[in-house]
């Protein structure tokens, strides 16, 4: 078969052609591309009569996926695939498997950390410092006994909790589904509308679907208490950008955010850019060294796993 990895995994080369190995000596061919394109054209040349296509986070078109007739399983280095034209693979009998799971830690660590960010003023701080200016005004407030809300208990939802439990959080959230692993750490299950009411720190860790986008919204927001904290690790249409925006300009609310409508750069004239009470991350959640590696060997596992007819993560 014929395996293309359309663009880089964020891993040395000498990985890649590592992990690689059992694709080669098996007799499959593989070829690997250095740089990114989003050109429908360009992709189509590189994907073309492959049985297999190894992508990342960047769109792949349903043009690309019919112009191969070959095809016939995607491995998506991702948690997400909703920047796959599923409806293209479905039409065509296509598998996809993701990478669930390979940045759980480190997009916990990353909502912990803005958190800790918001409350005790490190960023401000930092700024202060390098400006020769005082801790005046920096005052911040302790994590230990807060109540935090977790939106989504999936795998980042269940780790993040566990995390703010370690600070003696009390725990409460919302989710499609209830987790028996969610109860046995304490976390009670509550309306979103509780739950947006009632926390003092609020992390949002559901996917990106119809029925979550502005999921939090501007009833929501306005249930928040006065200084609570909100944190999205998530995807950034879950939050609404305009209301999220005039609630830290009314001083109301503080945010911790790594996601966007878009990835940064921002356009000018975002509503967050310059955004009070805001800590802001480029996308970089569940960008770690480790996390990158793990990621770059599930992707692999997944092809060698569909090949032996025991597919693994699958998503479609």
């Amino acid at each position: 078969m014929k395996v293309v990895l359309l663009e880089p995994l964020g891993v040395p080369e000498e990985t890649v052609g590592r992990l690689a190995g059992e694709l080669t000596d098996r007799g499959h061919t593989f070829k690997a591309y250095d740089s990114v394109s989003t050109d429908p054209e360009e992709l189509k040349k590189r994907a073309d009569g492959a049985d297999v296509l190894m992508i990342a986070n960047h769109p792949l078109p349903g043009s690309v996926i019919q112009s191969d007739p070959a095809l016939k399983f995607i491995s998506v280095a991702f948690v997400g695939i909703d920047h796959v034209d599923t409806e293209a693979c479905k039409a065509q009998g296509i598998r996809i498997s993701n990478t669930g799971g390979y940045c759980t830690d480190a997009v916990a660590e990353l909502a912990l950390g803005l958190t800790l960010d918001c409350l005790r003023r490190i960023s401000a701080g930092n700024t202060a410092v390098q400006q020769g200016k005082s801790k005046a005004g920096l005052q911040g407030f302790e994590l230990a006994g807060k109540t935090v809300g977790i939106i989504g208990t999936g795998a980042i939802g269940i780790r993040t909790a566990e995390l703010f439990k370690a600070f003696h959080c009390q725990l409460i959230g919302y989710s499609k589904t209830e987790r028996p692993e969610a109860k046995q750490l304490g976390l009670v299950y509550k309306s979103l509308s509780e739950v947006m009411a009632e926390a003092d720190i609020i992390s949002v860790h559901t996917p990106l679907t119809p029925d979550t986008k502005g999921l939090i919204g501007k009833e929501q927001i306005g249930l928040m208490k006065q200084g609570a904290i909100l944190i999205n690790t998530a995807r950034g249409p879950v939050v609404d950008t305009e209301t999220l925006a005039a609630a830290l300009r009314a001083g109301k609310i503080w945010a911790g955010t790594d996601v966007f409508e878009e990835d940064p750069p921002l356009p000018e004239g975002h509503p967050l850019l310059g955004a009070p009470n805001l800590v802001c991350t480029p996308h970089v959640g569940f960008d770690t060294k480790e996390s990158i590696e793990r990621r770059a060997a599930m992707a692999f596992e997944n092809v060698t796993a569909w090949m032996d007819g025991k597919p693994v993560r699958l998503m479609l």
